[in-house]
C-alpha cells in the first residue's frame, strides 16, 4: 500500500495526492494531472473502481431499502399512541482553493492515462449504476423500522400518515440538495456546500461526524437488523429477548466482518454481490405489495377501523416515529433520485405498512421484532422461509452498500487531512482503501459492544446527528440564495415543482424552509423523550471543534470558504 501525501485537495471525493513507491515523491493525482489508475504505470496505486450501472444502482437501492420496512412499524406505533454518491466532480484545487473540473470531458478518462498512480479504481457500468442507486435508496428501512414507527405513534392512522409525511420531507430534502449540487458542482456533497457557505470549521464537523458516527453506525444498524432476521425464523420474538441479543450482535458482527473482506478483497466482488441483494430485496418488497392487495380485495380491513385511536400527543415520542420512518429513507441526498425514486419508494413504503396491517393486528406488529417474517409465517405456510432470507439478503446488501460508500469517505477524510493519513492508503495490488474500510468496521463493532445498544437506539443517536448537519446543509441553500443570488442555477427547487403544487408555494423558498424548520423540530424534540442520548451526540460534535484547533499539530491546510467557480 501507499500512503497519500500531505498535499491535499479540497473536496470529498475521488482521488489524492499519493507517493512514489521509488522515490517518495508527492505527486497530485487528480485526473487532470494523472488521469486514472486502470492504464497507468504501476508505479502509483489508486482506488479501484468497478461498479456497473446495475450495480451502482444495486448499491444505491440496496443501501436505502434494507430492513427498515420489516422491522420498525412497532416503534412507530407504539410511542405516538394512535418515519451524493455519483462520480467524481469538479473538485477544489490546492492553489488558492480554486476550482478545477475533473470530469472525463474536459481532463481526459484517467482509464487510458499515460501517467500512473495508485487511486481508487473506477469500474461501475450502466447496470451497476443503477443497483448502487436503487441500493442505497432502499436500504433496511422498509423491513425493520414499520415496528418502531407504529410503536412510537400509537394508532395506525399516525403511523401511515407518517411513513408519508417521511417521503414528502425526503422529496424536499433532494430538491434542496440539487439545487446545491448545481450551484456548487464539486465532489464532496454536504462538504462542499457547508465549506462556501459556513466556512471551513461546519465543513469539518460534518466530515468529522459522519466519518466517526454516521457511517459506522449505519453499517452497524443494518447489520443488527440482518442477524435479527436470520435467527427470527428459528427463535420467534428474539428482538424482544435479551437472552438471544448476545447471538443477535455477533451474527451482526460476523456480517460486518464478511462485508469488511469482500470490499477489500474486490470492487467487482462486492458490486456483484450488491447486484444479487438487490434483486433478493425487490423480490421480497413485491410479494408483500401483491399480498397487501390480495387481502385488500378480499376485505381483511379489520386493522383500519378507528384508525387513529391511540394517538399520542407527545412531540418526542412523534419524532422518534419519524427518525424511524426517515431511516428508511434515508439516501434521499441523492440527486439522481429526486423525481422518480423517492416517490416509487415512498408509495412502495406505504404500500407495505398496508400489506403489514391487512394480515397482522397493531399489537401483533408491536409484539414482532421482524414483522416480514410474522407475515409470512401467517400466510405464506411452507412458502415462509423465503421471506426472512430475501430480508436478510436485503440487509446484507443494504449493509455493503453502506460500507462501501463509508470506507471512500474516510479514505478522503484522510487524505483531506482530517484523519490520520495512514487511513488514506491503498492496496497497491486490488486497489481498494483497506485501511479505511477496517476503520469504519472496527467502529461498527464497537457500537455493538454495549448492552444498550440496539436498533432503535443506534437509529436515535443515527438520526439525531444526521438531522443536524441535514438542517444545517439546507439552511446554506437560504443563505447562499440571499447573499449571491446572481450566481447561475441550472436547477433551482421552484423550477421542478410544477403546477398547480407551484400555485401553492407562492415563496420558492418555501422549500428549504419546510425542510430546515423540520430539521430543528427532529433535534430539539427528542430532548424530552431522550435528553441523554441526544446530549451524547452534541458533545460529539461539539468536541470536534478541539480536534479542529489541533489542524497545526497535524498539518492540516483548510481550504478556504470561496472558490472562483461559485463566486458571484
Amino acid at each position: 500500500m501507499e500512503n497519500d501525501s500531505e498535499e491535499t485537495n479540497n473536496s470529498l471525493g475521488g482521488n489524492g495526492p499519493v507517493l512514489r513507491k521509488q522515490k517518495g515523491e508527492t505527486e497530485d493525482d487528480t485526473p487532470k494531472k494523472l488521469g486514472n489508475a486502470e492504464n497507468s504505470k504501476p508505479e502509483f496505486v489508486g482506488l479501484e473502481r468497478k461498479l456497473g450501472l446495475f450495480s451502482g444502482i444495486s448499491l444505491i437501492v440496496g443501501t436505502m431499502i434494507g430492513s427498515g420496512i420489516f422491522a420498525s412499524p412497532r416503534y412507530v406505533m407504539e410511542n405516538s399512541g394512535s418515519h451524493m454518491l455519483g462520480g467524481n466532480g469538479p473538485v477544489l484545487s490546492k492553489e488558492n482553493g480554486k476550482a478545477e473540473d475533473n470530469t472525463p470531458e474536459k481532463l481526459g478518462n484517467a482509464e487510458n492515462s499515460k501517467s500512473g498512480f495508485v487511486g481508487l479504481e473506477r469500474k461501475l457500468g450502466l447496470v451497476s449504476g443503477i443497483c448502487l442507486i436503487i441500493g442505497t435508496m432502499i436500504g433496511s428501512g422498509i423491513f425493520a423500522s414499520p415496528r418502531f414507527v407504529m410503536e412510537n405513534s400509537g394508532s395506525v392512522g399516525l403511523t401511515l400518515i407518517v411513513w408519508s409525511l417521511c417521503g414528502v420531507l425526503a422529496m424536499f430534502g433532494a430538491l434542496s440538495y440539487a439545487e446545491l449540487g448545481t450551484m456548487i458542482p464539486l465532489s464532496g456533497a454536504e462538504y462542499a456546500y457547508l465549506l462556501h457557505a459556513f466556512g471551513p470549521l461546519p465543513a469539518f464537523l460534518f466530515s468529522w461526524t459522519a466519518v466517526i458516527v454516521l457511517k459506522p453506525s449505519l453499517v452497524a444498524i443494518i447489520c443488527l437488523a440482518f442477524g435479527a432476521y436470520v435467527i427470527e425464523p428459528i427463535f420467534p420474538g428474539c428482538g424482544d429477548r435479551a437472552d438471544l441479543q448476545p447471538i443477535v450482535k455477533l451474527l451482526a458482527a460476523i456480517a460486518i466482518g464478511i462485508i469488511l473482506f469482500v470490499n477489500c478483497a474486490s470492487v467487482k466482488w462486492a458490486s456483484r454481490m450488491q447486484n444479487v441483494f438487490t434483486i433478493f430485496k425487490m423480490v421480497a418488497i413485491v410479494m408483500l405489495i401483491i399480498t397487501g392487495v390480495v387481502r385488500l380485495g378480499q376485505g381483511f380491513t379489520e386493522s383500519f377501523g378507528n384508525s387513529f385511536s391511540g394517538t399520542t400527543n407527545r412531540i418526542g415520542v412523534i419524532g422518534f416515529a419519524f427518525y424511524n420512518g426517515l431511516w428508511a429513507y434515508d439516501g434521499w441526498d441523492l440527486p439522481l433520485s429526486i423525481m422518480i425514486g423517492i416517490p416509487l419508494v415512498s408509495v412502495c413504503y406505504v404500500l407495505v405498512n398496508i400489506a403489514y396491517l391487512t394480515v397482522l393486528s397493531p399489537a401483533e406488529i408491536l409484539t414482532s421484532s421482524a414483522v416480514a417474517v410474522t407475515l409470512a409465517d401467517r400466510l405464506y405456510g411452507v412458502m415462509a422461509l423465503v421471506i426472512p432470507i430475501f430480508v436478510a439478503s436485503s440487509t446484507f446488501g443494504a449493509a455493503n452498500g453502506s460500507a462501501f460508500s463509508g470506507g471512500r469517505l474516510v479514505f478522503a477524510a484522510a487524505r483531506e487531512g482530517h484523519m490520520p493519513k495512514f487511513l488514506a492508503m491503498v492496496h497497491t495490488k486490488r486497489h481498494t482503501p483497506l485501511p479505511a474500510m477496517l476503520f469504519t468496521s472496527i467502529i461498527a463493532w464497537i457500537m455493538l459492544l454495549p448492552d444498550s445498544s440496539s436498533f432503535e437506539t443506534l437509529i436515535n443517536y443515527f438520526s439525531f446527528a444526521a438531522w443536524v448537519f441535514y438542517g444545517v446543509t439546507v439552511s446554506a441553500l437560504i443563505w447562499l440564495r440571499y447573499q449571491k443570488p446572481l450566481v447561475e442555477r441550472p436547477y433551482r427547487v421552484s423550477h421542478v415543482v410544477r403546477q398547480p403544487i407551484e400555485r401553492l408555494l407562492t415563496v420558492p423558498i418555501l422549500i428549504p424552509l419546510i425542510v430546515v424548520l423540520a430539521s430543528i423540530y427532529l433535534v430539539i424534540a427528542p430532548f424530552y423523550e431522550a435528553p441523554l442520548e441526544s446530549l451524547y451526540c452534541v458533545v460529539f460534535i461539539l468536541a470536534a471543534k478541539g480536534t479542529y484547533q489541533l489542524q497545526k499539530v497535524f498539518h492540516v491546510a483548510f481550504p478556504e470558504s470561496e472558490t472562483e467557480m461559485i463566486s458571484s
